[in-house]
């Protein structure tokens, strides 16, 4: 775990403004080393100027001892070392003070300026010394040795720390920003690992709705069908046996048709093949529009066959009128083959209309019609109001029957709508986009 500057700041545990305590004592030391250093030096200086020595002493221990604010001040080390540079002492402030002040945020015309001004005093300080030296007769070299000792001098005490304090500032601002991205990097990794999860569980709700769509379109058409002829066959048991065979035997060919598109159905969830993205997420219907529903709706066609379509829907006709229903069927337009997800879709509107027929308006006269259009395919299934008013199979109901239709429309494009008519009875109505 990476952590930015402004963590950092508030995770100090230092004194004052330094961020560790390890930093402070390694200030105290040099401050100690640079106090004692202009505290010898302060000996000649004191000398040379005529002053008692323990004022030189005493002089020169405050001013290395400035050393110890480098890092909040270092700008005032520095001019405290160009003051006290014609004295020739604070050699260790004047190379770490300028290191200190390279390696900073300063603006590099304050560091230029005062690198120049410290580069200056040394040569000139160097230089006096050197001639004073060699008036003494105290070096023998030739007259060259003057410029070339002090420009040396002072390019060694000023250039070295610069140059070592800019690398090593450089470094430090790449690796904060290196550290700043790394960290800015990991907050939006978790933010995405945190929106994959958030999608990822509802794409799992939108899949959990899906399939109860499917299996309640799978199961409740097949098995009301049995309720009502099972009631059929109760009622015609002793008056006509050979009608309560046949009602048996249809009870039992629609038994074994909702088994088989059960296992289908089961067989899907156990394989894993519902539609999904690239990274193997489930792809909710809602979420991707039409192409994701065409995907989700032909999951039980590619996996077991050709599935239900809008030529079985005669069948399913047949099958309510069996059950006892009047059910008129009509067909508009030049019948053609469409998508398998949209033949699906349109074939389980119109079961699940029927069915909602054999629940809550047993006995009535229901009308189906189918219009093949130009660029659309229509289906409207009405009802009639039953015989007997509040006439009813008995069959529980969900509820869902209608939000699935409408889900499945819209996410082919489509259009649902349903209501009950002004003579009493109840009308579904829905247009899907036949591309």
């Amino acid at each position: 775990m990476t952590t930015t500057g402004e963590e950092t700041a508030t995770t100090r545990e230092g004194p004052l403004w330094w961020p560790r305590w390890r930093s402070a004592v390694f200030d105290w030391s040099l401050a100690g080393v640079s106090a004692v250093e202009c505290g010898i030096e302060g000996v000649s200086f004191a000398r040379d100027a005529g002053i008692p020595a323990a004022v030189g002493v005493v002089f020169g221990v405050l001013a290395g001892s400035v050393l110890v604010v480098r890092r909040q001040w270092p700008i005032a080390v520095v001019l405290v070392t160009i003051a006290i540079t014609p004295a020739q002492m604070g050699f260790l402030m004047a190379i770490v003070g300028l290191y200190t002040l390279a390696a900073s945020e300063m603006p590099r015309r304050i560091l230029v300026s005062l690198a120049g001004m410290q580069l200056v005093g040394t040569l000139i300080v160097t230089f006096v010394r050197v001639r004073q030296s060699m008036d003494q007769g105290q070096l023998t070299v030739g007259d060259w040795f003057i410029p070339f000792a002090a420009i040396a001098t002072s390019l060694g005490l000023t250039a070295p720390p610069v140059l070592l304090g800019l690398y090593v500032g450089a470094r430090r601002r790449l690796m904060e920003s290196l550290r700043e991205r790394a960290d800015s990097l990991e907050r939006e990794l978790q933010l995405l690992a945190e929106r994959a999860e958030e999608r990822a569980e509802w794409a799992r709700g939108e899949e959990r709705t899906r399939i109860a769509r499917e299996m309640h379109d799978v199961v409740a058409h097949r098995v009301s069908l049995m309720v009502v002829h099972a009631a059929a066959l109760q009622a015609v048991a002793r008056k006509d046996p050979e009608k309560a065979v046949r009602n048996a035997a249809l009870v039992g060919d629609m038994g074994r048709q909702a088994l088989t598109e059960l296992r289908e159905m089961l067989g899907v969830l156990r394989s894993g093949g519902s539609a999904r993205d690239g990274a193997g997420v489930p792809v909710p219907l809602a979420a991707v529009g039409k192409a994701a529903a065409a995907a989700a709706s032909r999951v039980v066609v590619e996996e077991h066959g050709e599935g239900p379509c809008l030529g079985d829907v005669e069948e399913l006709v047949g099958q309510s009128e069996a059950a006892g229903m009047v059910v008129e069927l009509s067909v508009e337009g030049k019948v053609r083959a469409y998508a398998a997800e949209i033949e699906q879709t349109a074939y389980r509107v119109v079961q699940e209309a029927l069915t909602n027929v054999h629940k809550h308006a047993a006995g009535a006269k229901t009308h189906v019609r189918l219009a093949h259009r130009v660029a659309e395919i229509a289906m409207q299934v009405e009802n009639e109001p039953p015989s007997e008013v509040g006439a009813s199979a008995g069959l529980p109901s969900g509820g869902n029957g209608l939000v699935g239709m409408r889900e499945r429309v819209v996410a082919l494009g489509g259009v649902f709508v349903s209501g009950p008519t002004d003579a009493g009875g109840f009308r579904v109505s829905a247009v899907i986009p036949a591309s």
